[in-house]
């Protein structure tokens, strides 16, 4: 039988944290980690959003536990403040999820003079994940996913000499540079999972053809061209629903068969349930996650180390 949120194992005394947890895949992840009894970190941005998500989940699961961290990953000076509370609130953290994104937007810039794609879904995500390490390390089986998504075969890859497109950006290309770099990313954090020997492991998802907001705010930003409106009549007409999106990310974050270095996706690409899918071993693929950590720590400033 296909995968579902059903399948997720009892997780209570399990903290998760999940990034842009208030709309689309992000709510859906959230809601089923309450239901499974998870103590869940809503980390979005919009305040009020968020409000209405936290009222909807305690709405479906009254006993549910949660808290409210403010998260702007476009911020680092704010990235940091969020980490630092959930520091402070939390033990231990059995499990992030790197969900949060934009898609497709005009040339925009973050509040640290970053490419706006690539600092919110990559760059926000890396100075995050590296500020929470001490409390997901001190849990004994730590999972981190990152959300990927098909759309890194539209353009190239990461450019250590123009890593913000400011010679020539392209809306699309830029999304797609974003979506390899979580892919490398994640597959990147395995490996120095494993060469550290702790317990924690990285994992990533593609939620495939998902009717989320997503693809409704690229057109509304203007960014996404004739390509951002057929996907948004195309995803209307024929995705996933949000849920079924979002399975391959519960997939990786809480099946006990899941193993660090896994991608989980659709079955069929677009469409499907959540299963294991192939890591396609580009020839130059330890080359790029290279590149990644390096561009990611020198644009930060913030180092990425397992000790």
């Amino acid at each position: 039988m296909a995968w579902t949120e059903k399948d997720i194992p009892d997780l209570s005394g399990r903290t998760a944290v999940v990034t842009g947890g208030n709309g689309g895949l992000g709510f859906q992840t959230a809601l089923a980690l309450a239901g499974a009894g998870a103590h869940v970190v809503l980390a979005a941005r919009d305040p009020e959003k968020t409000a209405n998500a936290e009222a909807r989940i305690r709405e479906r699961y009254p006993a549910a536990s949660m808290e409210v961290v403010p998260l702007d990953l476009g911020d680092l000076s704010v990235v940091a403040a969020a980490a630092d509370a959930v520091l402070a609130a939390h033990e231990r953290v059995d499990l992030l999820v790197n969900n949060a994104g934009v898609m497709a937007m005009p040339p925009r810039t973050t509040a640290d003079g970053f490419e706006m794609q690539l600092g919110v879904d990559h760059l926000g995500h890396w100075a995050f994940t590296a500020h929470l390490l001490p409390v997901l390390l001190r849990a004994p089986a730590a999972r981190v996913v990152t959300v990927t998504s098909t759309a890194r075969f539209m353009g190239g890859l990461l450019d250590p000499a123009d890593p913000h497109m400011r010679r020539r950006y392209r809306a699309w290309g830029s999304y797609a540079r974003a979506k390899w770099a979580n892919y490398h990313f994640g597959l990147g954090l395995q490996q120095r999972f494993a060469q550290a020997g702790v317990g924690a492991a990285s994992l990533i998802a593609h939620p495939g053809l998902s009717n989320t907001d997503l693809q409704a705010r690229t057109v509304r930003e203007g960014g996404g061209g004739w390509v951002g409106a057929f996907a948004e009549v195309l995803t209307a007409r024929s995705g996933m629903t949000p849920l079924e999106g979002a399975r391959p990310q519960l997939r990786a974050a809480t099946d006990p068969a899941a193993r660090g270095g896994e991608l989980y996706a659709p079955r069929f690409g677009s469409h499907g349930p959540p299963v294991k899918r192939p890591i396609l071993r580009r020839f130059d693929l330890q080359k790029q996650i290279d590149r990644l950590w390096e561009v990611s720590e020198r644009e930060t400033g913030i180092p990425l180390v397992i000790s």
